[in-house]
């Protein structure tokens, strides 16, 4: 029973309590002990509260059954990623104008639009993109255009893959439960070091010392001093000594020296540190080591994605560092080596005299591991830069097969086969009896080799040469068939060719790109309009940045780089375009940029002819952010100067130069925003100034407001517009915004006129 009393008593203690314990005479059935817990129920309270241990009869010491309550066994939470991930945007836009801004004439334009663009997860480990867009309006600029793509690029995945190297957690690897075993030793070695350590540090250590130098003593005065009670010097102790209390010390003898003995035993304990210490080092050594490895690995998992050249490169670095599903999935090789898969509205951007900047409607594949394959089908959609004009063009298709060996960023050659219909012919094609055709044929077919020398890292050469079919007016008045036209070897107008170079100077910095093309007479491709003329095209590029990268240059030249449905029959270009760009940042600095480029204007003149009318423009800015007392500011000063006539424009700006300058204060959730403007030709002057306020009321609330005032001297025509704004935010629908503006466009007669917009936007972000 007494044993019983003792386990309850030590459960007491343990709680923090403490008790009291009374024998009841006499009791036998009952009750045998009666326990006292002392509970504090408040401060500095102390009340005993009772507890009864109960003996059953017959002197059965043993407890009653208490009911065993097993803790709940819990199911072990598996985390598992979901099978798509989707997140994305949608948006819808609702555009008015009362009168458009340019040389098309048209009034009370809208245009909806409606897109969406959805980032796609499957199993947390293969990227996937979703576009969807739609548009449809009355203006006859622009086309009614709805497509949907899904496409999937290893640039994606390769992204995809950065993500999570960088929050790579070494402990989820399998081969760091090598590093944690010896984590765990390294724990333990360090515990008995600071064991060691504290047993020489301790006060009984030092009192064990100073009662041995004092046995010593006065066993060297000893023989000396008579057997009488002599005062020591200094110690004050009388003779005989007595006993120590360490028992250790005692067990010497009085002929044995206690500091001697004391000692050996405090250098066996050193040699037992200096053991435990140097075993230690070594394991931290190893430890370290290990730890390096990892962090190396993680670091060259980072290096191999930013620096590899190209993918096959990639790939066989991967291969070599053994990582595990979680970093790398299954199948990462054939999905690196997919450079991009799409399906609906994709683009086609193949090589210069193939198909360059194509969006078709349909589907293209390219995949390259060691050797490259691609291929795309579908109809030809429209080329980007003529894409506003709505003429009544023909149905075209593109089908185009690409085989080869190398690696598309290294060295390789490619064969590519491409047929098709392609309105290739410009609007004023004529046949070799001076007739117009009027049904002109448009398939086309050809044949290109492709190759691409990686002369060092910094430096390749891409050359191309083609053959392709005879255009239709040639083939009818010879009688050949489209295959035939293209194998007739001995005939070279049907021919082209072309080589572009990059370069990279990493000393100076600076990259230098060439491109030159031959296109014979006959050739046709999807990557231009034929002309029937023999054309030539080059360019040169050249960006150079000095004093640390703080201001760079990027000058280019260009002959005949400019082709379109529009050209005229039998039209060669040799004009030279020349373009220069200056960009200075400076840390605390205003950004200044300047450039000298050509620009272009398209002109309506009937309903399916069209001019094209190209001049200079010099286009400078200057911007500056800064803060003053506390209040963010940003300056902006711009100037524009057109460099064409009124006889080659019907721009109302012609051979104008534009000042303007906008200031911007930001104040809390308060936006102030004013501009002044100037545009000044050879015949009139035009002034401006506007100012806006832009005040966020809170989180889901924006407004704003503005007001514009424009002097055109000569005609001494003052107007005045204004605009307002807002948006709202409603918490898991979406962002509603509304914009209404009363400004000028240009008009006839060289003046403005005014021009009502309005804009109703809704954008979700998920």
């Amino acid at each position: 029973m007494r044993a019983l009393t003792v386990i309850i008593l030590s459960l007491l203690s343990i709680l923090g309590a403490s008790a009291q314990v009374k024998e009841i005479p006499g009791a036998k059935n009952v009750i045998d002990t009666m326990c006292y817990y002392v509970h504090a129920d408040r401060c500095k309270t102390m009340i005993p509260m009772p507890v009864a241990i109960y003996a059953g009869p017959l002197g059965d010491t043993r407890l009653p059954s208490i009911r065993d309550r097993k803790p709940k066994v819990l199911a072990p939470i598996v985390k598992h990623d979901p099978f798509l991930q989707i997140h994305g945007n949608v948006s819808y836009d609702g555009y008015y104008q009362s009168n458009s801004d340019t040389p098309y004439l048209e009034k009370d334009i809208y245009q909806h639009t409606l897109t969406t663009n959805l980032d796609i997860t499957v199993k947390n480990q293969y990227p996937l993109h979703l576009a969807f867009s739609t548009s449809k309006g009355n203006s006859m600029l622009f086309r009614n255009l709805t497509g949907i793509n899904l496409h999937y690029t290893n640039r994606d995945f390769k992204q995809m893959l950065m993500d999570k190297a960088q929050g790579w957690e070494a402990g989820k690897l399998k081969q760091l439960k090598e590093l944690d075993t010896i984590k765990s030793k390294l724990d333990i070695g360090w515990a008995q070091l600071q064991l060691l350590k504290s047993w020489f540090s301790s006060p009984e250590q030092l009192q064990r010392m100073v009662q041995a130098k004092e046995h010593d003593y006065n066993l060297r005065y000893r023989d000396s001093l008579p057997m009488t009670g002599v005062e020591l010097p200094k110690y004050n102790l009388k003779w005989p000594l007595q006993p120590f209390a360490d028992k250790k010390l005692n067990r010497f003898g009085d002929g044995d020296s206690a500091v001697a003995k004391l000692r050996k035993e405090f250098e066996d304990k050193q040699h037992q540190l200096d053991s435990v210490q140097v075993a230690y080092d070594n394991l931290m050594k190893l430890y370290n080591k290990k730890k390096a490895a990892y962090g190396n690995k993680k670091a060259s998992l980072l290096g191999a994605l930013k620096n590899s050249q190209n993918d096959g490169e990639l790939v066989s670095d991967l291969s070599s560092m053994n990582l595990p599903d979680s970093v790398l999935p299954p199948g990462y090789k054939l999905l690196l080596s997919m450079k991009s898969i799409g399906i609906g509205r994709t683009m086609v951007d193949y090589s210069e005299l193939t198909a360059k900047n194509i969006s078709i409607t349909g589907l293209q594949v390219e995949f390259n591991p060691s050797w490259y394959l691609a291929f795309a089908t579908g109809a030809v959609d429209y080329r980007f830069r003529d894409y506003i004009v709505n003429a009544n063009r023909p149905k075209q298709y593109l089908n185009i097969v690409r085989a080869g060996y190398g690696q598309k960023e290294g060295n390789n050659l490619i064969l590519s086969f491409y047929t098709g219909k392609k309105q290739v012919y410009n609007t004023n094609t004529s046949a070799a009896n001076g007739n117009t055709v009027d049904m002109p044929d448009n398939k086309i077919m050809g044949l290109s080799l492709e190759g691409r020398w990686q002369i060092n890292k910094y430096n390749y050469v891409v050359g191309e040469v083609a053959k392709s079919s005879m255009p239709y007016y040639q083939r009818a008045s010879n009688h050949e068939s489209l295959g035939g036209s293209m194998m007739k070897f001995g005939d070279h107008s049907n021919e082209a060719f072309s080589v572009s170079t990059f370069s990279f100077i990493p000393q100076t910095s600076t990259r230098i790109t060439t491109m030159y093309k031959l296109l014979g007479s006959d050739f046709q491709s999807f990557s231009l309009y034929s002309s029937g003329s023999q054309q030539i095209v080059w360019s040169l590029k050249a960006e150079q940045p000095f004093f640390k990268k703080q201001l760079t240059l990027v000058g280019a030249i260009k002959r005949n780089a400019y082709n379109n449905i529009f050209d005229s029959t039998n039209y060669s270009s040799k004009t030279i375009f020349k373009s220069l760009q200056a960009t200075f940042r400076r840390k605390n600095w205003p950004v200044v940029s300047l450039g000298y480029f050509p620009s272009s204007q398209l002109t309506k003149t009937t309903d399916d002819k069209f001019i094209e009318n190209l001049f200079y423009t010099l286009v400078g800015t200057a911007s500056y952010y800064y803060t003053h007392k506390g209040i963010g500011m940003n300056s902006t000063l711009s100037a524009t100067r057109f460099y064409n006539r009124q006889t080659d424009s019907s721009f109302v700006y012609f051979n104008s130069t534009n000042l303007q300058f906008i200031q911007t204060f930001f104040i809390n959730a308060l936006t102030l925003t004013g501009g002044l403007s100037a545009a000044v030709n050879q015949e009139y002057a035009l002034y401006g100034a506007d100012g806006n306020a832009q005040y966020r009321v809170n989180k889901w609330l924006e407004v704003g407001a503005g007001v514009k005032y424009n002097y055109q001297t000569v005609y001494e025509n003052k107007q005045l517009g204004y605009s307002g704004n807002t948006k709202i935010t409603i918490p898991k629908i979406g962002e509603f915004g509304l914009m209404a503006d009363q400004g000028f466009v240009p008009g006839v007669n060289k003046q403005l006129v005014p021009n009502k917009t309005g804009r109703l936007t809704y954008t979700k972000i998920f």
